[in-house]
């Protein structure tokens, strides 16, 4: 072994364990040896620790001969596997890094586990690793229960609290789901995230849920007092979370099995019968640094990490079954060597066992596509279900004609009367039906249980959301303007689209994000209101981004959306540009030519396809959301004033971009000019243009686009945002033959 840490760290074990008195004699497995603990049951404890620390000292041994890729360690946290004693296999557990012992513990509580194989295959990255395929080293399970983690430096805490909040709501509305009717979510972390935004949102989200709702969740905290380096102030979490309203406060040394076993059963039961939250807070130690790269003496002094190694919660559980008679000195070296031999040959195996091939077989389960179910599901869904009573038989198609708001709130209707899993939830979506009046009416005819206002917080909206896409719910979450989306971007970057990647489709998370952006507001705005920042979306890995540009698309593309999320898990934005909502008119007022029926049955607009305006054969006009009217315009005054006959390819997907049909309408018409209402820098335009070039499109392109700007009130933004006679005279500047 060659770290000196933890060779220390084993062998200051085993010279404890040989210090131990002898026991007179064994004691029965049913005895309780202390608290609430049985023999047996401290024993495989004890196992589950053991195993854990040897599969850190593995994970060391395995980079040393460069054969793994993962050294963060559970060593000094073992005493997490009593809070798997204490819960049920079938408690979804949201696991933090250091959790390696609750998930030997947990494994061991189901046959046909084999946890020490499947941890090690994940250090050394092997495909054959069973959750993520190695793509990552996750502690996770399908059949225990585990959606594998990939951080865990908060990030998993709103879902957490979503799948919570969903577990009884799902039940009450009859929702197909996994989990038994009273589990309860366990979710572990540091001390160090506990000052994280994110989770510092999401236990306060459950506290304020539970004022009214059933919120079943345990927060375990386990307390070691550091963040790699920096240092949490003792009695800190103590003090943060010890004194919350609804929130039930427990205590327990995390060294001590027996003292975890009783503070992880009094908070489960808890959770469990009043369905409220509870926050285990766990002191900790942590052995052999952050990580293999962590030199701990370069912040910690040589009198601290000793007074650590004295606390080690294998020699404390080792002097309670010596104590108590359930295992001898002898019995437990012999135990803690079975141990070390059989990781020991696993790792060996796990060395030898073969990674990811290619891109593709990276990528397989990152963002599956099934055009053909989707389309099925369209059609054997659209327009059905109960709706003469839901709508009052008052049905939305045998109404006016609807700009893009009505046919999105219709839309949102009959997916509810039809989909009894849909949820509709947001800030201010249920009783004021949005603040463009976009879900109005959509609470009283579905029920508030499924159409809902929730507090002001993206991160803990988009949470909720994928806690109720893995609760079986279908989620469609509303965030109020795209500008409010940043500071939650990572609820869809790094926990929803990562979900299906690291877990190879075992787990899922579907959901439909609807987000009002984009500028053009007239008399309205100002920065926060008026966002164009689409950047941070398109560089999700497998998201679909939908933006429509009238209704009748919208209707047909939200359904899309709401089929790939129900036959394929995906995870969709759909954005919707606020300065169309209302927008009737296209030429000249009263034209009513941006309003059209709604159909009950629309055509399928499969992901990635375009719609194009007109048959110009002089030039190409490229756009998307508030760019297709504007292209639309400045197509018909170039034809009336210039003689230049254009037609408008309205994208309609941002991700995955339609690009065969980009490709065959640039080459119909010669010329292409991108018509881009974001930025200039990161905008949609780089990579339409990028698409024509990777394809060979010889012919002059160019792109106009907004200024690369924040957004300011008034007439201001006229002068960044992007116009029509900047298109047009873009269009004119374009070189009217190919290159060379």
């Amino acid at each position: 072994m060659s770290d000196a840490v933890a060779a220390e760290l084993d062998r200051g074990f085993v010279d404890f364990v040989r210090g131990l008195a002898a026991a007179p004699s064994p004691a029965s497995p049913d005895a309780v040896v202390a608290g609430s603990l049985t023999a047996a049951e401290a024993i495989a404890i004890f196992d589950a620790q053991i195993a854990s620390r040897h599969l850190d000292f593995a994970a060391r041994a395995l980079r040393a001969r460069g054969a793994g890729f993962y050294t963060i360690g559970s060593s000094g946290h073992e005493g997490n596997a009593a809070v798997a004693a204490a819960a049920r296999p079938t408690d979804p557990a949201f696991l933090h890094y250091r959790s390696g012992a609750f998930f030997v513990r947990r494994a061991m509580q189901v046959p046909g586990q084999t946890p020490i194989r499947d941890v090690l295959l994940g250090m050394c990255a092997a495909s054959g690793e069973p959750i993520a395929g190695g793509r990552h080293k996750v502690f996770g399970s399908a059949a225990l229960a585990i959606p594998p983690q990939t951080s865990t430096i908060a990030s998993h805490l709103p879902k957490a609290v979503g799948t919570a909040f969903c577990l009884d709501r799902g039940r009450r509305l009859g929702v197909t789901r996994t989990a038994p009717d009273d589990a309860v979510v366990l979710c572990s972390f540091g001390d160090a995230s506990a000052n994280h935004s994110t989770a510092v949102g999401a236990i306060h989200a459950a506290c304020r849920i539970a004022v009214h709702l059933p919120v079943p969740i345990v927060f375990v905290c386990e307390d070691n007092g550091l963040g790699i380096s920096v240092r949490t102030p003792p009695g800190w979490i103590a003090q943060a979370f010890g004194a919350r309203h609804n929130l039930r406060y427990l205590h327990a040394d995390g060294t001590d099995a027996a003292a975890v076993h009783s503070a992880a059963r009094e908070a489960i039961d808890h959770a469990r019968t009043a369905r409220r939250p509870a926050f285990l807070h766990l002191n900790m130690v942590r052995f052999m640094g952050h990580a293999g790269s962590d030199v701990e003496l370069t912040y910690r002094t040589r009198a601290e990490i000793d007074a650590d190694l004295a606390g080690d919660p294998l020699r404390a559980t080792a002097a309670l079954l010596c104590a108590s008679d359930a295992l001898t000195a002898d019995e437990i070296l012999d135990r803690y060597e079975a141990a070390r031999a059989e990781v020991a040959a696993r790792a060996d195996e796990a060395a030898a066992a073969p990674h990811l091939r290619d891109a593709a077989d990276v990528m397989a389960p990152l963002a599956p596509r099934s055009p053909g179910r989707v389309a099925t599901d369209v059609m054997s869904n659209a327009g059905w279900g109960d709706r003469a009573s839901f709508w009052d038989g008052r049905l939305p198609e045998d109404g006016k004609p609807l700009p893009l708001s009505g046919h999105i709130n219709a839309t949102l209707g009959d997916l509810l009367a039809e989909h009894p899993e849909v949820i509709v939830f947001g800030e201010d979506v249920g009783r004021k039906g949005g603040v463009y009046g976009v879900t109005r009416g959509l609470d009283k005819r579905a029920g508030m249980a499924r159409v809902f206002d929730t507090i002001l917080d993206e991160q803990t909206i988009l949470g909720l959301a994928i806690g109720a896409g893995m609760a079986g719910f279908l989620p469609i979450p509303e965030i109020q303007y795209l500008a409010y989306l940043h500071n939650a971007i990572d609820q869809l970057r790094g926990e929803a689209s990562s979900l299906q990647f690291f877990s190879q489709g075992q787990f899922a998370n579907p959901m439909v994000v609807r987000i009002a952006g984009y500028a053009y507001q007239k008399g309205f705005g100002g920065h926060f209101h008026n966002d164009n920042a689409v950047a941070s979306l398109r560089d999700i890995p497998g998201l679909v981004i939908a933006s429509p540009s009238r209704g009748d698309d919208a209707a047909a593309m939200l359904r899309t959306c709401v089929a790939a999320a129900r036959s394929d898990g995906s995870v969709c934005v759909f954005l919707e540009p606020i300065a169309l909502y209302a927008t009737r008119d296209l030429y000249e007022p009263g034209d009513n030519l941006w309003i059209s029926p709604y159909e009950k049955a629309p055509p399928i607009v499969p992901i990635g396809s375009a719609r194009t305006w007109g048959d110009g054969a002089d030039l190409l006009l490229v756009s998307f959301a508030n760019g297709v009217p504007m292209s639309l315009r400045a197509a018909r005054r170039l034809q009336r004033d210039h003689g230049l006959a254009a037609r408008v390819l309205d994208l309609r997907w941002l991700a995955p971009l339609p690009r065969d049909e980009l490709l065959r309408e640039a080459r119909a018409c010669g010329r292409v000019l991108v018509v881009d209402e974001t930025r200039r820098s990161g905008g949609v335009s780089e990579g339409i243009l990028s698409a024509l070039v990777d394809a060979g499109f010889g012919g002059p392109a160019a792109r106009v686009t907004s200024a690369d700007s924040f957004i300011p009130l008034g007439d201001a933004a006229e002068h960044v945002l992007l116009g029509e006679d900047d298109i047009i005279a873009a269009a004119l500047a374009l070189p009217t033959e190919r290159p060379g």
